[in-house]
């Protein structure tokens, strides 16, 4: 889960609007931090104390040779290793859809964070439902680069798919922040049919 994470830090709309929304010296926790260039990013801009969880053995090596503690652990085993409320910030980016099960994942980092930020990419874009519906083929965009065949990712979702998750494991969406392709306009109007992405921040539903 760590080949998109370890591309040009620059080219990732998600990852700045993440970093924009965490506070100075507050804990953050990156699941599928791959080589932790975003967390050191953190911490020397913003003090933060941070950690990382990465199973890509090369990556957890890049991770460590940036300065950035990690812990080697597979997102799909779960997260019982790490105490309720520990971070202030629990971050997910571009990483959901490569889960077996997205939704026991949220639940654990909304327990695990006092906020998330999670990244998803929109598979409603009109670019993608263009190419099924007028070529017949599985989309391809530059979120998602991969042949059917070869992806890794098992579970795509629109933005309104999301929003509807949420609601049924009774996590708030505290925020949405649209990642927009050529329309910025269109994507604050309409953003499940023009967004490339979005910026999901969530907290844990009073019980």
């Amino acid at each position: 889960m760590s080949e998109k994470r370890n591309m040009d830090f620059n080219s990732r709309r998600d990852l700045e609007i993440i970093a924009g929304l965490i506070p100075e010296k507050s804990r953050v926790l990156d699941l599928g931090c791959g080589d932790g260039i975003f967390l050191r990013q953190l911490k020397e801009k913003k003090n933060t104390s941070v950690l990382g969880v990465e199973i890509d053995q090369d990556s957890i090596v890049r991770c460590i040779g940036n300065g950035v503690p990690v812990i080697q652990g597979d997102l799909n085993d779960g997260l019982d290793f790490l105490p309720d409320q520990s971070f202030d910030m629990a971050v997910l980016s571009h990483t959901l859809q490569e889960t077996r099960r997205p939704d026991r994942l949220l639940k654990d980092i909304v327990r695990i964070g006092k906020q998330a930020a999670v990244s998803v990419i929109n598979f409603g874009h009109w670019r993608c439902r263009l190419q099924v519906a007028l070529k017949g083929k599985m989309p391809r965009s530059p979120q998602m680069p991969f042949q059917w065949y070869d992806t890794p990712n098992i579970h795509f979702c629109t933005l309104q798919d999301f929003r509807t998750l949420c609601k049924e494991l009774n996590i708030k969406i505290v925020a949405e922040y649209p990642v927009s392709g050529r329309y910025p306009g269109m994507t604050r109007r309409k953003p499940n049919l023009f967004a490339i992405g979005c910026v999901f921040v969530l907290e844990a539903a009073a019980e």
